[in-house]
C-alpha cells in the first residue's frame, strides 16, 4: 500500500552539531507487497521523485532508483511480465540506511564507502528502525560544504585575531627600539597571518640587549614557539645577565628541551623537534661594544671606513632540539661599533627566498652588496632597498618563510 511519510527538513540548529535528521526529506514510500505496477504509477505521478524506498511491516528493505526502473518497464513486454509482480524485483536490496541521529560527519564518511550510488540514489534514515524518510546526495554534500565553510571561517577569525595579539606582544620591543637607538630600522613580516619569527628589545641603564629569531615552522605553529620561545627568553634574561647573550641563549636551549620534552631522558617519549635559530646582542654604553651570540644565525658589521662587510657567523647548533646538547655552551663574540657602524642581522626568510632568473636563493652575497651600495644612507631607508631587492626577487615565487631584519646604524642611545 503506497504511504506518505514526513520529517521536518527545517534550516540547520544553529547551536547544536547537525545530524541526518537534517537531511530528512518527505517521501512517498511502497511496501513490499504492491505491484511494479504501483511503483511505475507513482514514478509517473512524482516526476521529480528520484527514488522510491520499499518497505516491510515499516522497516525499510529497498531503494528503486527511478532512472534503472523506467529503464527496464520500457523495454518491450516487460510491463507486462512484471507489472503484476512484487517491486523488489527492480530495488536495489542494499541502500544505505542510517539512523536520523547519525551525525553529518559519520554520515558523508559513510556514503563514500557505499559509493556513487548513495550520493546519487539518496539513502534512507530511520527513527528506531522505522522509516522516516529519506535524504539526497546533493543535499549532503551542500550541508558539508556549509560546515566547512563555518569551520574555515571560525578558523581564520581566530587566525586573525591571534595576529593582533602576536603583532601586540612584539610591539612593546618596536616602541622600546624606537625610543631607544637613533637610528633603527624593524621589518617583520610573517609568511602566512601569524609568523614563526620573532623579536625582542629591552632598554637597561647601562646598555640595551636585542634578538631576532626564527623559531620552527611558520603560520600557526610557528607562533605557537614563538610563544614559548619569548616565554623562556624573558624568563632567561630576568635569570641571568643580558649582558653575556650567550649564556641566555643556553638558558633558552635549555628551557624549550624542558618544556618539549626534548631532553635525551625524554626524547624517545616525544615526537617533538622544535626549537629556534636565532642572534642575541647585548650593547655596552660606557665601552661602546657589541657581544654577539648566534645560534645558526650571523651577524653583518660594515665598519665606517671598512671596504667590505664583516660577517660573524653564529654557531652551527640551533636552540631547543633534540640533537642540541643540553649543556651546550654558546660562544660570544665582542665587537667594537664606533659612531658610524652599520650592523645588519637577518633570519633566513631572506637569504633562503628562491627567485632571480636562474631561480635560485637570494643569498647573503646579495645582502652584503645591499648593505655596501647602501652604506651611507639612513637604516630605515637601507630596509626599504632591501625589500624592494627582495620583492622584486622573489617576482612570481612562493614566499618560502617568514621575514624579520634588524638593521642599526650606531649614533649612540637616546637620552
Amino acid at each position: 500500500m503506497q504511504a506518505q511519510f514526513n520529517a521536518s527538513r527545517g534550516s540547520l540548529p544553529r547551536f547544536r552539531q547537525p545530524s541526518a535528521a537534517d537531511l530528512c526529506a518527505s517521501m512517498t514510500a511502497i511496501t513490499s507487497e504492491d505491484t511494479n505496477q504501483s511503483a511505475l504509477d507513482v514514478f509517473n505521478e512524482e516526476r521529480e521523485l528520484i527514488s522510491l524506498p520499499v518497505l516491510e511491516n515499516g522497516r525499510p528493505i529497498g531503494l528503486i532508483n527511478r532512472n534503472i526502473f523506467m529503464t527496464q518497464m520500457s523495454k518491450p513486454f516487460h510491463r507486462e511480465l512484471y507489472g503484476k509482480k512484487s517491486c523488489i524485483a527492480f530495488m536495489d536490496k542494499e541502500p544505505l540506511i542510517v539512523e536520523d541521529s547519525l551525525g553529518i560527519e559519520n554520515l558523508t564518511f559513510r556514503a563514500v564507502e557505499y559509493g556513487e550510488k548513495s550520493l546519487a540514489d539518496g539513502f534512507i534514515l530511520t527513527r528506531e528502525g522505522q522509516f522516516a524518510g529519506v535524504g539526497h546526495g546533493l543535499q549532503l554534500m551542500r550541508v558539508v560544504a556549509d560546515m566547512q565553510a563555518e569551520r574555515n571561517r571560525q578558523i581564520m577569525h581566530s587566525i586573525d585575531y591571534a595576529s593582533v595579539i602576536q603583532r601586540a606582544t612584539l610591539q612593546v620591543s618596536r616602541v622600546m627600539l624606537a625610543d631607544t637607538l637613533a637610528d633603527a630600522s624593524l621589518i617583520w613580516e610573517p609568511r602566512d597571518v601569524v609568523g614563526g619569527d620573532f623579536y625582542h628589545f629591552a632598554r637597561f641603564a647601562d646598555g640595551w640587549f636585542a634578538a631576532v629569531a626564527d623559531c620552527t615552522g611558520h603560520g600557526v605553529p610557528g607562533a605557537f614557539m614563538t610563544l614559548i620561545s619569548t616565554s623562556m627568553l624573558s624568563q632567561a634574561i630576568e635569570r641571568n645577565n643580558p649582558r653575556d647573550p650567550a649564556a641566555v641563549l643556553a638558558q633558552v636551549s635549555r628551557g624549550i628541551k624542558h618544556m618539549l620534552g626534548q631532553t635525551p631522558e625524554r626524547a624517545a617519549q616525544t615526537d617533538s623537534n622544535d626549537g629556534m635559530d636565532a642572534a642575541f646582542m647585548w650593547f655596552d654604553n660606557a665601552t661602546q661594544t657589541l657581544t654577539f651570540a648566534g645560534a645558526r644565525t650571523a651577524l653583518y658589521v660594515l665598519y665606517p671606513d671598512a671596504p667590505q662587510i664583516e660577517m660573524i657567523e653564529g654557531d652551527r647548533v640551533g636552540v631547543g632540539y633534540v640533537d642540541s646538547a643540553e649543556n651546550y655552551v654558546w660562544h660570544n663574540r665582542s665587537l667594537p661599533m664606533p659612531a658610524g657602524t652599520l650592523m645588519f642581522v637577518t633570519t633566513d626568510g631572506l637569504i633562503d627566498q628562491i627567485g632571480g632568473k636562474k631561480n635560485i636563493a637570494f643569498g647573503k652575497r646579495r645582502v652584503r652588496d645591499l648593505l655596501l651600495a647602501h652604506r651611507n644612507e639612513p637604516a630605515s631607508y637601507i630596509t626599504d632597498a632591501i625589500l624592494a631587492e627582495f620583492a622584486n626577487w622573489q617576482a612570481a615565487e612562493t614566499r618560502r618563510d617568514d621575514l624579520t631584519c634588524l638593521c642599526v646604524r650606531m649614533t649612540g642611545t637616546k637620552p
